[in-house]
């Protein structure tokens, strides 16, 4: 090997190193890309950066991101959600199952209109989960079932993942959205099917909440309930994602309408005050800061990577692979799945991916299909042990009694679930294409 690939296998090792001895990502991404960089090509790299971080920070559609977290973090702190989960809780509640079948419902809604797997993790962990061991729910079910729900706002739109990836792949953030749309909901699909399935099967573990509790509210009143509680934030729903993939609006412009009408739903409910004002921005900087920070450091790191010919390195490994395109697809997918039970998605998005892309834009693969198939699979990176971060989320809030292995044991047949979910897509790509197509995107 030339000394410019010993240099891109020392960059590498070296975030590696950093990262295991605890310091942050965004810092060992920097780091180690200043230091190769400069090794590799003096000053000069120093002259190239300031365009690429200027380029980070006046993106118009990487705008969209602190606008639908503000959405989210409105949503959660007004306490909309937690109405919303305890109303669908109860349509739900008579099946075998049903509680079970209700958080998956409001995870595809919370994840629609917030984004955010901490904020829904620790919602409906703080709002359910005692409430399921209450009514005889094996507790690695409940616990695999909450943070499955938590994680599914990373592949239904408004998604950051999905956003990042329009950013990196070069394809519009409306075509991706539309595209997540039919996946993100079979995905739901599955997990139900799994607690159906487990409701006929094991009954004891999934019990239906007792005829007794129902009955104390009434049909009247939980139709009531369901137009309170549910419709403002599913219309939200609608009204944002339609206006992006309809091509009524760009993904920032829809992104302040979400924000909008997150205050006019805290308005409506009567819980807007500037306390919730105060909390929501805090909570929007905090998420947004993070994000940018480490797109920033990535800089230097992507930079330097591909000044030292590690595109190229990349290149030769693939070629070396059986199965042409098919092959490097399999290898792609494998090889985010092991990172994703290390690194977090967006450390993934920005490292892994970029060195693998141009393999594919050679092949000529769909990078719409591509990039679904990568949220998917980074998706899962929430749930894998030991670092998936829902799981680290539900132990935080969960009661006494709950334990780790709970946790993680519970969390392992949605894995498999969010496996199959890839493997359905990878063998249908027309249930990733067909919507983008039928809109003309």
């Amino acid at each position: 090997m030339m000394g410019n690939e010993w240099l891109v296998l020392g960059m590498i090792a070296g975030f590696l190193s950093l990262m295991v001895i605890g310091i942050p990502v965004a810092i060992a991404l920097a780091v180690s890309g200043f230091i190769a960089g400069y090794l590799g090509f003096g000053s000069m790299l120093f002259q190239l950066m300031p365009a690429r971080l200027f380029g980070v920070v006046t993106n118009y559609t990487l705008m969209a991101i602190p606008l639908f977290v503000f959405m989210g973090v409105m949503l959660e702190k007004s306490r909309v959600a937690e109405d919303m989960l305890e109303t669908i809780g109860k349509a739900m509640g008579g099946v075998n199952g049903g509680m079970g079948l209700a958080i998956i419902l409001v995870g595809v809604l919370m994840g629609a209109s917030t984004g955010i797997v901490g904020a829904t993790v620790v919602t409906v962990g703080l709002l359910t989960l005692p409430a399921l061991l209450r009514r005889g729910y094996a507790p690695s079910i409940a616990c695999g079932t909450i943070c499955a729900s938590g994680t599914l706002g990373q592949i239904i739109p408004p998604s950051l993942v999905l956003i990042l990836l329009s950013d990196i792949v070069g394809e519009s953030v409306g075509t991706l959205f539309a595209a997540a749309f039919i996946p993100g909901l079979v995905l739901a699909l599955i997990y139900m099917a799994y607690l159906l399935i487990l409701g006929w099967l094991r009954p004891q573990w999934v019990p239906a909440i007792p005829l007794e509790e129902r009955s104390k509210t009434s049909g009247k009143q939980l139709t009531l309930d369901l137009l309170r509680n549910v419709c403002p934030p599913f219309f939200l729903v609608i009204a944002v994602l339609g206006s992006i993939v309809g091509g009524i609006a760009a993904p920032t412009e829809a992104a302040s309408m979400g924000a909008l009408g997150a205050l006019l739903i805290a308005l409506a409910v009567a819980r807007l005050n500037r306390q919730l004002i105060r909390e929501t921005l805090h909570g929007t900087l905090t998420i947004s800061a993070m994000v940018f920070f480490i797109l920033l450091c990535a800089q230097p790191f992507s930079l330097s990577f591909r000044g030292l010919g590690g595109e190229q390195m990349v290149h030769t490994l693939f070629e070396m692979l059986p199965g042409g395109e098919f092959g490097a697809l399999i290898f792609l997918m494998a090889l985010l799945f092991v990172l994703g039970f290390f690194l977090e998605w967006i450390e993934i998005s920005y490292i892994a991916l970029p060195m693998f892309l141009p393999v594919f834009m050679n092949y000529g693969t769909d990078m719409v299909w591509l990039s679904i198939l990568v949220a998917m699979n980074l998706q899962m990176s929430f749930l894998t042990p030991p670092f998936g971060w829902a799981l680290f989320f539900l132990k935080g809030v969960a009661p006494k009694g709950v334990t780790t292995r709970d946790i993680y044991v519970g969390a392992l047949p949605f894995v498999l679930l969010q496996l199959l979910a890839v493997v359905v897509l990878f063998q249908f790509p027309s249930l990733v294409t067909w919507l983008p197509e039928a809109i003309g995107w």
